[in-house]
């Protein structure tokens, strides 16, 4: 049997496995919604085995949830499918009691974006019951004259149903996290930001690195240009984090990023098809790709912001900003940006993230975005056109 880990209960499952947990896995992805031939345990002879309906309700359950769809079910893909078995009113919410794990699950998400639209809780829908949804859950129940516990039992959710249906289901957190901005500093001086440089792939490009001749990775490149950034931050006075990719699980970068209670995470990557032709930079947000709602509205506005930025100074190839439901996105609980600055296994991207100017001038872009994300409206320059220094103005000598 394949896997990832000596435990058993945590090793991935993917095609030609044979085990219990395959059948334990056909149940979750028809409760999931995945509706399939030959999938249901009592349609198959053998439901033990991984076969090729399973691997394709897998695909498509990846698809569903903006994952990577690989046909594995990891410990990302996994935890998406935990989190699809409830519904809301399948279970009480309430917030864990001391170092316990978070009720996490699509039921919190709906609980979430409901108490938004309702106006008492706003930013990042993340999945989790944590102290921000308890909070919100107490005051919802103090205006609707209910016993304010914190916790959301089967007489909040019918009250609620119940002033839902006046209440337009327009996206109130995106407006209430955008007021935010509006009413913050311009200054960068002070404002946490969290950089990481992800490692994703080992591959080596074609051409050699400009700066010092030896291979062009991922991690050479977006370890530069993360460096390059924090020095420009860090210049005006921003309080830089730098969460390292190399060594750790995902969940321990997760958490890491998470605890730097960050305004802003940008991840910088580079990425790799086996199609020489792909090329061009990308930028990704939290949110659902399938019905194009916007989760994290602040992470959403970053990566247009950044993407134009590259683009517009580069002339590199926009691939376009896109939603996925990354746990690095979703997990975090702050807005999240995972950019990939082109393709190494493209000789025309690989030869412009060689040239350390090149690279300069990434960094630049990435600062100038993070800068117009918190100007004013009537601060704001066109795209392309605020240059480093303008920044200053916008950043006084401490």
């Amino acid at each position: 049997m394949h896997g990832t880990t000596n435990d058993p209960a945590e090793a991935s499952l993917r095609r030609a496995d044979s085990s219990r947990r395959v059948v334990a896995l056909r149940q979750s992805l028809l409760r999931a919604g995945v509706t399939m031939a030959y999938l249901a345990p009592d349609q198959v002879n053998d439901p033990e085995r991984f076969d090729d309906h399973v691997d394709a309700a897998v695909r498509t359950f990846q698809q569903s949830r903006g994952l990577m769809v690989d046909g594995i079910v990891g410990p990302e893909t996994g935890r998406a499918l935990t989190e699809a078995q409830y519904t809301l009113g399948d279970r009480v919410l309430s917030l864990a009691a001391g170092d316990a794990e978070p009720q996490r699950g699509d039921d919190v998400t709906e609980l979430q974006r409901q108490l938004s639209y309702l106006g008492f809780y706003y930013g990042h829908i993340d999945c989790e019951f944590g102290q921000r949804t308890h909070l919100a859950v107490r005051e919802l129940q103090l205006n609707l004259g209910l016993e304010k516990t914190g916790i959301c039992d089967a007489a909040l959710i019918g009250a609620m149903t119940r002033v839902s249906r006046t209440v337009s289901s327009s996206q109130a957190f995106s407006l209430r996290d955008y007021e935010r901005l509006n009413q913050a500093t311009s200054a960068l001086a002070g404002r946490v930001i969290c950089l990481s440089a992800g490692t994703g792939t080992s591959r080596v490009a074609a051409v050699a690195d400009q700066a010092g001749g030896g291979p062009l990775t991922e991690q050479l490149v977006a370890s530069d240009v993360t460096r390059r950034i924090h020095a420009i931050l860090g210049g005006l006075g921003a309080d830089v984090k730098v969460v390292e990719a190399s060594g750790g699980t995902p969940d321990s970068r997760i958490r890491q990023i998470k605890d730097s209670s960050a305004s802003l995470s940008v991840s910088i990557h580079c990425d790799w098809l086996d199609q020489p032709a792909a090329s061009g930079v990308s930028a990704f947000y939290w949110g659902r790709a399938e019905t194009g709602e916007i989760r994290s509205p602040i992470g959403h506005r970053a990566a247009e912001l950044i993407l134009k930025e590259i683009t517009a100074r580069t002339g590199a190839p926009s691939l376009g900003v896109h939603a996925r439901s990354w746990d690095v996105l979703r997990l975090t609980n702050i807005p999240s940006v995972h950019l990939d600055l082109g393709y190494l296994s493209n000789t025309g991207d690989a030869q412009l993230l060689a040239d350390p100017i090149m690279r300069q001038i990434l960094a630049d872009s990435v600062v100038i975005a993070i800068q117009r994300l918190y100007l004013l409206e009537e601060e704001d320059e066109p795209t392309g056109t605020l240059a480093l220094e303008d920044v200053l103005r916008f950043n006084p000598e401490r």
